[in-house]
């Protein structure tokens, strides 16, 4: 007698949402079964890998980003050497240097780069502030509105702006917007809610969940991933059956296994392969808990969670 395995497909399914236009557009979203099963049911759409680049990006030491983005000096530059990243889907433009508290660039500055990267680019593009919540408001309505019809997804309307970001995001200029909360399935279902009471569709919205690099408290990200998955594929929760994309390079490249140098630390080994663990760490594990996208930067990381990813699915 065959053995006849038992599948466990669910009646709540993630929402898919598009990103980009024409052939390098991506889906997010859009399965019915828990990360990776695809023995319960195929997987509609693989998660997908960003390539983060930030307007600071001419300070970054680490060798092989030097080696890879040798030459570039604009963020078009960076954009356009990204765009050939072995298993990159799509391009994160981090604008961190239009913090008020830091360098306070002009946001006119920020979306002239914005536009001339969509302008040079065909992948879809994602758009990150520099989290004070006044700046990020204009930057994110600026781009949105210099970027209209390149279906953009910003990232992030948090509770304290979600009117301001979400109405000018996507009410006015038609983007896709991210809901970011911290840890908490509570906060992030009522931030979802509250999206939707502005009349924007759920398939415009996707989830930043908070994530922090393995090692500082991931423990409190695993349990927000694994309870957000279940109850929108169990419990077939509306609420919660967005797409979650995952900033994982901001955290992982910040902490000190990644930036203590070799003469501090020198029984930890080499400092970029040290940053490029704990990206690859990091990413695998948002993966494996729900995430349907990860933010990453360093290209043997990249590459190393498309092969994880295409193993899997």
């Amino acid at each position: 007698m065959s053995f006849v395995p038992k599948t466990q497909p669910f009646s709540g399914k993630i929402n898919a949402v598009t990103l980009g236009t024409g052939d390098k557009a991506i889906v997010i979203g859009g399965q019915n079964v828990l990360p990776f099963y695809t023995f319960d049911a195929p997987i509609e759409n693989a998660p997908k890998i960003g390539v983060e680049i930030t307007d600071t990006a001419n300070e970054w030491t680490a060798p092989g980003l030097r080696e890879f983005y040798a030459g570039c000096t604009t963020m078009v530059d960076y954009a356009k050497k990204a765009e050939t990243m072995e298993g990159a889907d799509f391009l994160c433009l981090h604008f961190e240097s239009a913090d008020p508290n830091g360098a306070n660039r002009p946001v006119e500055e920020c979306v002239a780069d914005a536009k001339a990267v969509a302008e040079a680019v065909s992948m879809p593009i994602v758009i990150m502030g520099c989290k004070n919540l006044e700046k990020d408001g204009e930057l994110f309505s600026k781009i949105s509105e210099a970027l209209q019809g390149k279906n953009i997804l910003v990232m992030s309307a948090r509770a304290e702006d979600y009117k301001t970001v979400g109405a000018s995001v996507v009410l006015a200029y038609g983007q896709k917007v991210g809901a970011e909360t911290a840890d908490d399935i509570n906060l992030a279902k009522q931030l979802n809610i509250m999206l939707k009471g502005l009349n924007i569709p759920a398939e415009s919205v996707v989830m930043n969940v908070g994530t922090a690099a393995v090692g500082y408290g991931y423990e409190y990200v695993a349990s927000t991933l694994d309870r957000i998955r279940d109850a929108a594929l169990k419990q077939a929760d509306a609420d919660l059956q967005m797409p979650i994309v995952a900033p994982v390079s901001a955290d992982t490249w910040g902490v000190k296994e990644s930036t203590a140098s070799e003469e501090d630390e020198p029984a930890w080994g080499c400092a970029e392969e040290r940053a490029i663990h704990m990206e690859v760490s990091t990413a695998a594990a948002n993966l494996t808990g729900g995430a349907d996208a990860v933010i990453m930067r360093h290209p043997a990381a990249v590459a190393t969670i498309k092969k994880f990813i295409n193993e899997l699915v």
